[in-house]
């Protein structure tokens, strides 16, 4: 299990996972750790059922640089993960909090795992490491299927524009999501990161409106990377202004909202407990136009084809780029 903790280890997880055919999970800040496109890895299924429920069938669970609470596992922490749980992380207080551990390695990630990995080489009639055609790929393709097939209805209308979106940018891009269902439900699970890239998430509070500014941020720190904001039309609008910011830059800055006309998530939970939605619709507003009035660029997508070309334009326009996507209601 990798946070974002081990993001200064990543040849030392990817090194251990490989020698034991050990399966890979991350949280929402260990996401890219690992390349997700490893047959190992889960990505961030941390707070998936039927990955905790895998991982309360293991053995031994390793957890590398997290925390192990609520905002990792979107649920009250359990008492325990598995059998032994090994916990690496720098904070000794780290080792009681949320998920105790029964073996604490106090130190950097890097160094305790090159440890690790020493003490692995020297085990006496270690069990071989399975090759790839083993079981354990096998196991990591059938659970993600079950996470998957569970919530096919409701991601569907994300996927073929997330697949663009990877098809579009460099490895090394940096993208910075917002506290949307398109990031948290859409983007978390099914837009692979690999260690070259990062992928940057409000954990924890979920800020509405994180994803702009954080994104200008990047993007003048970093100027040489794609920097791309992954946002909904509600959480835009809590820091819409600093497309203002982003113009003076005059760098390049795609900005993707996933239009659903309001507070998509609160919406769906009204109406999950039998209420009538109140306060969640927003009027509608042409973001790429007040976008254009503050000295940027804008378009509508409503396709993938159409957000492909977008989005190759805005990675060479000077300044931001918002581009709209129309976000269809899962049946």
């Amino acid at each position: 299990v990798l946070g974002g903790g081990a993001r200064g280890a990543t040849a030392e997880c990817r090194e251990l996972a490989e020698e034991l055919g050990a399966v890979l999970v991350t949280s929402a800040n260990g996401k890219g750790v690992v390349d997700e496109r490893h047959p190992l890895s889960l990505g961030v299924s941390l707070h998936v059922p039927a990955v905790q429920k895998a991982l309360g069938d293991c053995d031994v669970v390793l957890a590398v640089g997290t925390e192990l609470a609520e905002s990792d596992l979107w649920a009250a922490p359990p008492d325990s993960l598995g059998g032994t749980l090994i916990r690496v992380d720098v904070d000794p207080a780290q080792m009681y909090a949320g998920v105790a551990a029964d073996i604490a390695l106090v130190g950097d990630a890097r160094v305790c795992l090159r440890e690790v990995l020493r003490a692995v080489a020297a085990w006496p009639d270690r069990p071989q490491a399975p090759d790839p055609d083993s079981n354990t790929p096998v196991f990591v393709r059938e659970v993600l299927d079950e996470r998957d097939t569970a919530t096919a209805a409701r991601d569907a209308r994300w996927l073929p524009y997330l697949r663009v979106i990877r098809e579009t940018l460099d490895e090394d891009a940096v993208l910075i999501s917002d506290s949307a269902q398109c990031c948290y439900y859409g983007a978390l699970p099914h837009l692979p990161v690999g260690p070259r890239g990062r992928f940057l998430h409000p954990t924890g509070f979920g800020t509405l409106g994180y994803a702009l500014p954080a994104a200008v941020g990047v993007k003048a720190a970093q100027p040489e990377r794609q920097v791309v904001a992954l946002s909904g039309d509600g959480g835009l609008q809590f820091s819409v202004q600093e497309l203002a910011t982003a113009v003076q830059l005059q760098l390049p800055l795609p900005v993707v909202v996933f239009d659903n006309g309001g507070y998509g998530e609160i919406r769906d939970e009204m109406t999950a407990r039998g209420d009538t939605p109140v306060g969640v619709d927003l009027p509608p507003v042409d973001l790429p136009a007040l976008c254009r009035a503050y000295g940027g660029a804008g378009e509508h997508a409503p396709t993938p084809d159409a957000l492909a070309a977008a989005l190759a334009r805005a990675l060479r326009t000077p300044g931001p780029t918002l581009i709209t996507v129309p976000e269809e209601t899962p049946v």
